[in-house]
């Protein structure tokens, strides 16, 4: 196995506001585009399997992030189960999301996509008027751990001014039910042998996306206690299945495999997250939905708690690639510098969850499987290209995305490139196409 090469059709020449020309080998990814309905007709369309009583008091509900992965396997979820209900999609369509997630639902008369950005706060408070929306489930949100070391602004813009917008939006709009996603990575880590932790655990964030949900929680807080705003609150563990774009460890694998690439790891690959099946959670937060209580917090709990290195093992078993030896392992693996920071585990407390009757039915290996297969057929045509996104610490700047080594060696701002330099870089289709579209750039 050889490490991933770059080369893409998507190579870009943009310019900035002040003119001067700035030269970028780069990808850009479009989540508008549609597979080919021949290749579409192929994709399973996969949901959770609860299917509870409709409550009285939700009718129009609005989920943000809809395009992007754990929201499209809720938005499939309710659209198909609960008819009584109408789902309003919302998402800004950015670089990890896509259409093609929820596309099977584009005929159902109580669905609808909107496109809009979450930090927008007149493009909000006009869709919850326009579809005179009772309930909001929050789940848009910068999430890859990675690439808030490099952009936080981005991940304080996105998760807590846009969690913040929908907050006081909801506030003036009235609704009846409020449900925010979080994350585990609030409590920060848990050394090992420690007890699992509690909904009431202290909040201990240790980077800068943690840390911005954290943040977010506290605007949740406060509306909870100073306007009586109807919240429940999610915390769940790592999410891993089929739609995940894969910038994440589990689909970043199975595609780096795919294309007999060695899988990059970072540091010694010995920190462990547990990991609940997208069929799962969705199970676990339309529990909570019909179940919960609100004003009360839950934890979305796995029993399966697993390294990156056990990750590795696993899918090179499944991709019948021997690994039992070091000689073996060097062929297949290869270990990069780590995080700033990396937090070595997460354990948390699911009990309160459980009284309410949900509990974990995908065991890791066979949910693993299952999106193994989902990538094999799948991962290559879904997003567009994702040869850049598989690279050791790309950078993500909107859609454009960099190998680290290419962003590193881009021109600082206000520093020009020579017109022989720029002459080395034909233009293509997809970089004229993205600037004819972009209303920012001077041409």
């Amino acid at each position: 196995m050889s490490a991933i090469a770059v080369e893409s059709p998507d190579s870009a020449l943009l310019f900035v506001d002040n003119g001067l020309k700035h030269r970028r080998s780069s990808t850009i990814l479009n989540p508008r585009s549609y597979l080919m309905d021949e290749l579409w007709r192929q994709a399973p369309v996969l949901t959770g399997s609860t299917n509870f009583e409709p409550l009285k008091d939700a009718k129009n509900i609005f989920i943000t992030g809809g395009a992007g992965f754990i929201a499209c396997w809720f938005v499939r979820h309710l659209v198909l189960t609960y008819p009584h209900y109408k789902i309003i999609s919302y998402d800004k369509l950015d670089y990890c999301a896509s259409l093609n997630n929820t596309r099977i639902l584009d005929g159902c008369p109580n669905f609808c996509f909107e496109p809009g950005d979450i930090t927008d706060t007149k493009e909000v408070k006009r869709m919850l008027r326009k579809h005179k929306i009772d309930t909001i489930f929050h789940f848009a949100a910068q999430s890859h751990v990675d690439l808030s070391f490099g952009n936080s602004y981005a991940f304080t813009n996105t998760n807590v001014l846009g969690t913040h917008v929908l907050l006081e939006s909801a506030r003036e709009h009235g609704i009846t039910r409020f449900v925010h996603i979080s994350t585990d990575e609030v409590y920060g880590d848990v050394p090992i042998g420690a007890a699992d932790l509690s909904e009431t655990s202290l909040l201990a964030p240790s980077n800068p996306y943690s840390a911005s949900k954290a943040a977010a929680e506290m605007m949740v807080h406060a509306y909870r206690k100073c306007f009586k705003l109807p919240l429940i609150t999610v915390r769940s563990n790592n999410v891993y299945g089929p739609h995940q774009f894969p910038e994440k460890i589990i689909p970043k694998f199975i595609m780096l495999l795919q294309r007999n690439s060695k899988l990059i790891v970072h540091g010694d690959g010995s920190p462990t997250r547990r990991y609940v099946y997208a069929g799962d959670i969705v199970d676990a937060i339309d529990t909570i939905f019909h179940k919960g209580d609100v004003g009360q917090i839950y934890n979305i709990a796995s029993k399966d708690e697993v390294s990156n290195m056990e990750i590795c093992h696993k899918l090179l078993n499944m991709f019948n690639l021997p690994s039992a030896t070091a000689e073996e392992l060097e062929q297949c693996i290869q270990h990069t510098e780590d995080r700033p920071f990396n937090d070595q585990r997460y354990a948390t407390d699911g009990s309160k969850l459980a009284a309410l009757g949900w509990q974990q039915k995908t065991d890791f290996d066979d949910g693993l499987r299952t999106t193994v297969d989902w990538y094999k057929r799948f991962g290559e045509v879904w997003w567009g290209d994702i040869t850049r996104v598989l690279t050791s610490f790309p950078v993500v700047e909107g859609r454009e995305i960099w190998t680290k080594e290419e962003h590193e060696a881009l021109p600082g701002d206000g520093e020009a490139v020579s017109d022989e330099d720029m002459d080395e870089m034909p233009w293509t289709k997809q970089a004229l196409d993205h600037l004819q579209h972009s209303p920012t750039t001077e041409r």
